[in-house]
């Protein structure tokens, strides 16, 4: 056999074993965006009329969203966790994600339990307060985390005292839930 016909082979297995390992990977998506939709049940939609820009619109990336509380576990159902650039606005009745080449989310005041920054979601880590998440509600009333990666990141302390009432309100109650949890781990032991 010729040198340059093993070469060819050589080359033609590896793109093959490397288009196996996307088809894995775009199968692997798939299959967890089936098993978070029953979870995760129906998105809000966005409203006819928002009424008046109360902040924004700011630009950026949404880098995602992810399953409260933790940080990596990414939602994959239809393009809820697409990456897109994105103008984020805050209205009296909630805050609208408008995404670029996506569909856009709508988040309703009374679903946010925190607003803050972070250094890292969804996979992507920045420095120190590079990220604004927002914790929201969903209808079916599992948490979710969406990350906006703003071009400018001196707006966020605007968008955080916003909702400083909301965030510190959820503080309270998850350290309240974090003592009960270890008065009754001490009980037991």
């Amino acid at each position: 056999m010729s040198p340059w016909l093993v070469d060819v082979l050589i080359v033609g297995g590896v793109a093959l074993f490397w288009l196996f390992l996307i088809w894995l990977g775009l199968r692997g998506w798939r299959k967890r965006g089936r098993a978070q939709a029953d979870q995760l049940g129906e998105l809000p939609v966005v409203p006819d009329e928002l009424g008046e820009v109360l902040d924004g619109p700011d630009t950026g990336l949404y880098v995602g969203s992810t399953l409260a509380p933790t940080w990596a576990t990414r939602v994959a159902v239809k393009d809820f966790g697409d990456r897109a650039l994105v103008h984020y606005s805050r209205y009296a009745e909630g805050i609208l994600l408008d995404r670029t080449g996506a569909s856009p989310i709508w988040i309703p005041t009374e679903a946010i339990t925190a607003v803050r920054t972070e250094s890292g979601l969804a996979g992507k880590v920045m420095s120190r307060d590079g990220l604004l998440a927002i914790r929201w509600r969903l209808p079916s009333g599992v948490e979710v985390d969406s990350g906006i990666r703003g071009d400018d990141k001196s707006v966020y302390p605007a968008w955080t005292t916003a909702y400083a009432d909301i965030t510190e309100r959820t503080r309270t109650e998850l350290d309240a839930a974090d003592a009960v949890g270890t008065e009754t781990k001490r009980k037991k032991a």
